[in-house]
């Protein structure tokens, strides 16, 4: 047995990896391979990670509390007013179904009342962790289904938390409605410290750290791991806090700045939880649970969908949102380990139910991430039934990512007089910058601004610069032009891309990356200044009116952004 971590995190890698060019070839999600890697490396074969397995544990729920940081970060609180009710209304509905109709069918094969209470309960919750994953590699987070299926999620974890404390509170002996009443209690004062935290000390702060990066995610990591602590300190999970977390900081104009940061963290301990959970996936008495294993995961990969199809259909949603809603819940969660771990202590659950969760567990998770995977294929194939019977009289609205014509990098010296002329000819165009001031004061002035740093390839990701018409940079570190303009060269060979350079000596490095013209100002200005001495007459007259332009056109960078001298300054 290896019993250096560093050792067993290089092997686990390496099977990983190994595992994710075979996935990859056959066109399958990279969770298909964290989750075999898991079971290889696990005690069933190679035994790798029980060498140190709390610490495995831990990377694991730093995965977790990044993922649900970067969801809740994704959020705000008119979002949430917005889903709110659908998703407690389809919460609610499909846990009371899902658990009543498992129950009946638990029970009739053979389970004890409570230990088919606690697997009913147990296969009820869909895997927040998984389905996020797997929405955010389709990019669909932010679609309609998507968006109300986050919200779904986050009902859920709410119902499972509750189940969780009425359980314990049950069997503690201490009265119910008591220790009910003091968690409502709670979670109203948390909401409110958060809410007022978010709204008056993080502005502020924020504005102090966002001129450097590298503070930006010192100060967010500190920040995502303190609000979990002081929610976990008042008795709720970390995963809710990391959504709140997120919440907190999801309405901040750095948001996507702040998400492209912390992505990369996440990816990699994201990919330590799927391993462990495919560890944990142990196969013994596999013969005694394998029919009520796969008669149990039917339920969950047909039975959910169709309940949550009907829920939401009956809201006015499309044929096409309720299926891919539907289509995402056809797994089990990770709660219901937890869940059935407790009723094992208090001796209502069997190993043998445990082994059976396990290996509905296993075969949901590995069917339902093709289907999610593949969500639209499914759909295109299921029309024509639903065509059958007749045009869909309910329509959703996709909210789209807002589309310019013209992209403009960098505000201040070139940027400011570019953006003046894009205005007076009416065209639609936004502005990214990486410093705040510039940010505050363009939005000051009604310009559509971003907080970001193009050479930030997930940042880049996010924006959608191949639907413009132009790209306008005037940044000068060619490293990041080249970024940007290979980024989105890869993604359209449709917008002109005009890039800027203090000097020469990169110009044909951005010419073959794909820029349509590369400014030379030094250029320009010569070509300006032959201009005018060969139109304008020397005299006195010209040159005051030159002068007097120039004056102007200063006082115009001043006033509308008076902090960019105390911030070069101050650097």
């Amino acid at each position: 047995m290896i019993e250096n971590i560093f050792l067993q995190i290089s092997i686990l890698l390496g099977i990983t990896v190994s595992i994710a060019f075979i996935v990859r070839l056959l066109r399958q999600p990279l969770m298909i391979a964290y989750i075999v890697a898991g079971i290889i490396a696990g005690p069933v074969f190679l035994n790798v990670i029980h060498g140190d397995s709390s610490s495995f544990q831990a990377f694991a729920e730093l995965g977790v509390v990044l993922l649900l940081f970067l969801v809740g970060l994704s959020l705000d609180f008119k979002y949430i007013r917005r889903v709110g009710k659908v998703a407690v209304v389809a919460g609610v509905g499909q846990v009371l179904f899902t658990g009543v109709i498992g129950w009946l069918l638990l029970t009739a094969l053979g389970l004890g009342t409570f230990e088919a209470l606690y697997l009913s309960i147990a296969i009820t919750f869909s895997s927040t962790i998984i389905i996020i994953k797997l929405l955010s590699d389709k990019q669909d987070l932010e679609s309609v289904y998507g968006r109300f299926t986050v919200g779904l999620l986050l009902v859920q974890d709410v119902i499972a938390i509750t189940v969780m404390i009425l359980f314990k509170t049950f069997f503690s002996g201490n009265g119910t409605w008591g220790a009910l009443s003091i968690f409502l209690l709670k979670g109203g004062v948390l909401v409110a410290v958060i809410y007022f935290l978010a709204r008056v000390l993080l502005p502020p702060l924020l504005n102090k750290v966002a001129n450097s990066g590298e503070f930006l995610f010192l100060f967010t990591i500190a920040w995502c791991f303190g609000i979990s602590s002081l929610v976990y300190w008042f008795g709720f999970s970390l995963e809710i806090g990391a959504v709140m977390a997120g919440i907190s900081l999801g309405s901040s104009k750095y948001s996507l700045e702040i998400g492209s940061k912390i992505r990369p963290l996440r990816d990699f301990f994201i990919v330590l939880f799927f391993i462990i959970l495919g560890s944990e996936m142990g196969v013994g008495n596999i013969s005694v649970v394998l029919g009520p294993g796969l008669l149990l995961s039917l339920f969950i990969l047909v039975g959910n969908p169709l309940i949550l199809f009907v829920l939401f259909r009956v809201m006015r949603f499309t044929r096409r949102n309720c299926l891919l809603i539907g289509l995402t819940a056809a797994q089990v969660s990770e709660f219901g380990f937890i869940l059935l771990f407790t009723g094992q202590q208090e001796g209502f659950v069997s190993d043998e139910s445990l082994t059976l969760f396990t290996f509905v567990a296993l075969v949901t998770i590995f069917i339902s991430s093709y289907v999610v995977s593949y969500n639209e294929q499914l759909y295109r194939l299921l029309k024509p039934l639903f065509d059958f019977f007749g045009k869909d009289k309910y329509q959703q609205q996709e909210d789209v990512i807002e589309k310019y014509d013209v992209w403009v990098i960098g505000y201040h010296r070139i940027g400011w007089r570019i953006c003046d002329e894009l205005k007076a000819q009416g065209k639609k165009f936004a502005v990214i910058d990486y410093n705040p001031l510039v940010v505050d004061k363009a939005k000051h002035l009604g310009i559509p601004v971003y907080f970001g740093d193009v050479a930030d390839v997930e940042f880049l990701s996010q924006v959608p610069l191949e639907k413009a018409k132009m790209i306008i940079s005037t940044i000068h570190e060619e490293d990041d032009q080249l970024t940007l303009i290979r980024n989105v060269r890869d993604r359209s060979q449709k917008p002109y891309i005009i890039a800027t350079l203090f000097h020469n000596k990169f110009l044909d490095d951005l010419y073959h990356a794909g820029a349509n013209y590369v400014l030379l100002p030094h250029l320009v200005g010569g070509n300006w200044m032959s201009q005018l001495l060969r139109e304008s007459p020397w005299t006195k007259r010209t040159f005051q009116q030159l002068k007097s332009q120039q004056k102007k056109d200063m006082k115009q960078i001043l006033a509308s952004l008076p902090l960019q001298a105390e911030a070069a300054n101050d650097s």
